[in-house]
């Protein structure tokens, strides 16, 4: 299952021209991303407000990801503050898989963003969070929070935000997008050998772990006949008839 690093802006110093900052509210972008990210399988690991970009890059490129997604607000130039409004999508022209994403992004946030035709997906290399991380990455700038309309959007719009994001993601990595359930237990209730937890919901994927008759499980979200589960250290899916809910 895909794993990610997610850095939402560290930048509590970027005011919203209506309150808060750019850090408490893309936070709260990532909170509401979690369940989504648990449901759909994608397994994560997030930077913490006391970070920089400099440092969440460097905790980054300590493990394996397969990509690395930064979340952030945008302002204009002085002496135009207040004035602009959109999103912006940025990736680096070196990465070709990072491009695809932010394409994919920003087609998808078209849909929720009151301008669509103000959503752009651009290249940067100025933007060291999609130039020097290792895995593909984007920087999302969601809208302008030193405008009165897009800052109030972005509040308003917390939850249909997150899910959007997760969307693209699981357009991205090419597999099922699963609304989350209420987290449960689960015991494995095969009828002898082991229960297949496998990298897509299909008896031809890879099989990443076998979870004998009686373990316990974690079930995160339901594709058709499968779980979204988690066992041990491995997320995967798992044929939802042969787990018992607790």
């Amino acid at each position: 299952m895909p794993r990610i690093y997610l850095s939402p802006s560290t930048q509590e110093y970027n005011l919203y021209v209506n309150g808060g900052n750019e850090e408490y509210y893309m936070n709260l972008i990532a909170d509401a991303m979690e369940p989504w990210l648990d449901s759909c399988g994608i397994r994560y690991t997030r930077n913490t407000p006391d970070m920089t970009a400099a440092s969440s890059i460097a905790q980054s490129r300590k493990e394996t990801y397969d990509f690395y997604l930064a979340l952030h607000s945008n302002a204009a130039p002085e002496g135009r503050y207040g004035t602009y409004r959109g999103t912006d999508v940025y990736y680096s022209p070196q990465s070709r898989n990072g491009k695809r994403a932010a394409n994919i992004i920003a087609a998808n946030l078209k849909r929720i963003y009151p301008l669509p035709d103000l959503v752009r997906a651009l290249s940067t290399t100025t933007l060291a969070e999609v130039t020097q991380t290792i895995p593909p990455a984007v920087l999302i700038e969601f809208a302008y929070h030193d405008n009165p309309d897009d800052a109030t959007w972005i509040k308003e719009n917390i939850s249909k935000i997150a899910r959007n994001v997760v969307f693209s993601l699981t357009e991205y990595f090419g597999i099922p997008f699963v609304e989350p359930i209420p987290v449960r237990k689960g015991i494995v209730t095969t009828c002898s050998g082991p229960l297949h937890i496998r990298e897509k919901p299909s008896t031809s994927s890879k099989i990443l772990a076998w979870a004998p008759k009686g373990s316990p499980l974690t079930v995160y979200g339901r594709w058709e006949d499968w779980y979204v589960v988690h066992y041990g250290s491995v997320v995967g899916y798992a044929s939802a008839n042969y787990i018992t809910l607790t």
